[in-house]
């Protein structure tokens, strides 16, 4: 009888603690509001939108708002864009709205507003990855396309905010632009826009009847040659993801080439 008396008073404890845990973690955020300049009606979207589907004790995460953030941003760029270069064609509207949404760019987003900070994970190497990216950027100020290593997370909490605040506004998108629209900066312009380095090394070699070849190297030595004419122009190493080491051998072999044309 008494174990069972025990029972029925650590009950009311524990949902007291559950209660306790929740509101603490709310006014956590409360800096995220203040980055915002923005005051949710409904806060538990704001827990959700930072809540990693790695945290093993919650039946939610932000993967759901990610996925609506991500569609916001992508018809706020178009609209912006559209009506902001009437000249421009598709194609160049596409690629300037997918160079102001990708990883990179909200990840940049995420760590210049420090949004990271209250991001809840369980992830034991996710601290210093977005340490190393963090310091890996200081030497492209505005995209290095391609050529550094970025952790998904950061573009994803991006997301999944935009996408609590529109549910949260009753799916204004207005509201949405008016908050978000200087924390984005600097959007990436016509002006701006930097062409990939793998794209502009084949536009500089086709306007000269110039072969290029990649060689992959990357299981055996985690590098990427480049091979203009046969002969060896460019190289990109990078340990963790193929896809860098191949545009860092791209962005090598452009500064070769151009060094080599100006040259002769």
């Amino acid at each position: 009888m008494a174990y069972h008396q025990e029972s029925e008073s650590k009950e009311p404890a524990l949902r007291q603690n559950s209660e306790s845990t929740q509101l603490e973690s709310l006014l956590t955020l409360d800096g995220v509001e203040e980055i915002l300049g923005y005051r949710f009606q409904n806060r538990s979207l704001l827990e959700e939108a930072f809540t990693d589907p790695s945290v093993p004790d919650k039946c939610f995460s932000y993967e759901r708002l990610e996925h609506v953030g991500d569609s916001v941003l992508n018809l706020l760029f178009t609209k912006e864009h559209y009506l902001k270069y009437p000249d421009l064609p598709p194609g160049a509207l596409t690629r300037l709205r997918a160079a102001n949404v990708d990883t990179e760019k909200l990840a940049r987003v995420a760590v210049k507003h420090g949004l990271q900070r209250f991001l809840d994970h369980k992830k034991p190497l996710l601290e210093e990855q977005i340490r190393e990216f963090s310091q890996a950027i200081l030497d492209y100020p505005l995209h290095s396309n391609g050529l550094v290593d970025v952790p998904k997370v950061l573009a994803d909490i991006v997301e999944s905010v935009v996408g609590a605040v529109f549910i949260d506004c009753d799916f204004s998108m207005d509201t949405v632009w008016k908050v978000f629209k200087d924390l984005l900066e600097p959007i990436i312009s016509r002006e701006t826009l930097k062409i990939h380095p793998v794209t502009e090394l084949y536009e500089v070699c086709q306007k000269r009847n110039l072969k290029v070849k990649f060689v992959d190297m990357w299981r055996e030595k985690r590098a990427f040659d480049v091979l203009i004419d046969d002969q060896l122009v460019g190289r990109g190493t990078y340990d963790l993801k193929k896809e860098i080491a191949h545009n860092r051998a791209a962005k090598d072999a452009l500064h070769n080439i151009r060094r080599i044309l100006e040259e002769e």
